[in-house]
């Protein structure tokens, strides 16, 4: 290995963390192995699940109200339309079906769907990584959203600020003071992205490159909004992009960012960790190793997931015909705690073949019950 390859970072890699870089990586070999020659079948649902988590899960942490079962079926819904304009042809549809209150909402998830799909399906492509990519993939993120409109794929012309917000008691805490608009983010953005193409492919631990890429990321803040969304996205388009076959082949059937959400208060203390809350414009002043730390065991966490899934894709398979035909039911209705009354006029199927098909769904974990007696509801598990 050579010396110069380890000094491309910004900071060193303490023998520790090293260690746990190499536990990692038999984590993910294990699990490389056990995707192995799986169906197709089995692999487009794990890579599902993984798309609508991570999207759920991003929006969420910037305070989207979405649900992932809600996700899944505009997702679907946007997937069987398949065209350029499925979003504009059915927001009306989408809105009247998820409550109108909820627009933004559903504006930020569809563009963030939108950005974690072309992430997902042309990380290689997009190698070497450009700012113009950088900024088309911020206007996908923002283009449904009208008046994000002067500012998407733009880099700010305003000072912004990484805010926590805690929603109990209205508390807000300043994360990180960012890069100053102007020259000073136009420079930074151009270093970062210069030194991400040198070094991802050299380094030999793809994931403290990427930690370091992300933190840079987040604390120049370039864009005026959509930062956060956008940070976790090249997070993941970083990890597809590396030379690491393992990392690259797992991680489009791990959902992170849901592990990030799960810890979101230690998310925005550990972002907070590495810079005191101040931009530098000399990168080797932050503290990487906090982030490091995070992600080691938000990727760790990530990887039991996949069996999680695919106990759940054999579970779906096994299904009746009856239990699949209720279970699509609740899959149109995403959002809707339906009745037994409701779920037999729905699905045209006798009352007691329904009732049959609940406890199955109920005890398969697919559905909840909510209530009971005559008063019992049931609603979709994603």
């Amino acid at each position: 290995m050579k010396p110069w390859v380890l000094r491309m970072l910004s900071f060193a890699l303490k023998p520790k963390i090293e260690t746990k870089l190499k536990d990692l990586q038999a984590h993910l070999v294990e699990a490389h192995g056990r995707l192995r020659g799986i169906p197709k079948r089995e692999a487009d649902y794990l890579g599902h699940c993984a798309l609508v988590s991570n999207v759920g899960a991003s929006t969420r942490i910037e305070n989207a109200v979405l649900t992932d079962s809600e996700i899944d079926w505009v997702n679907t819904l946007l997937s069987r339309d398949g065209k350029t304009t499925a979003f504009e042809d059915n927001k009306a549809f989408i809105l009247d079906k998820l409550s109108k209150d909820r627009e933004r909402s559903v504006e930020e998830v569809v563009g963030s769907r939108d950005v974690l799909t072309t992430v997902y399906a042309k990380a290689k492509e997009l190698i070497p990584l450009t700012e113009v990519t950088v900024r088309g993939l911020h206007n996908d993120l923002l283009k449904y959203h009208p008046p994000a409109a002067r500012y998407a794929g733009r880099y700010k012309d305003a000072p912004n600020r990484v805010i926590a917000k805690n929603h109990d008691t209205a508390e807000e805490r300043i994360v990180l003071e960012p890069a100053p608009p102007g020259v000073v983010t136009s420079m930074a953005m151009a270093d970062l992205i210069a030194w991400y193409n040198d070094t991802i492919h050299e380094h030999p631990w793809p994931l403290a490159v990427v930690t370091e890429f992300t933190f840079r990321f987040l604390a120049i803040h370039p864009f005026q909004d959509g930062n956060g969304r956008l940070g976790r996205a090249l997070f993941l388009l970083a990890l597809l992009q590396s030379n690491d076959k393992y990392i690259a082949d797992v991680t489009p059937y791990i959902a992170l960012d849901r592990h990030i959400e799960q810890n979101k208060q230690q998310y925005y203390f550990v972002l907070h960790q590495c810079s005191d809350g101040i931009f530098r414009s000399d990168p080797s002043g932050y503290e990487y190793e906090p982030l490091l730390w995070f992600f080691l065991k938000v990727m760790e966490d990530a990887l039991y997931d996949i069996d999680t899934y695919r106990e759940r894709y054999s579970r779906l398979q096994q299904l009746s015909e009856a239990a699949s035909t209720v279970l699509e039911n609740f899959r149109s209705n995403p959002s809707t705690r339906l009745a037994v009354a409701e779920l037999v006029e729905k699905s045209k199927l006798p009352r007691r073949t329904v009732q049959y098909a609940l406890k199955t769904l109920t005890d398969q974990e697919f559905i909840q019950r909510l209530g009971s007696g005559a008063g019992s509801r049931y609603q979709l598990i994603f």
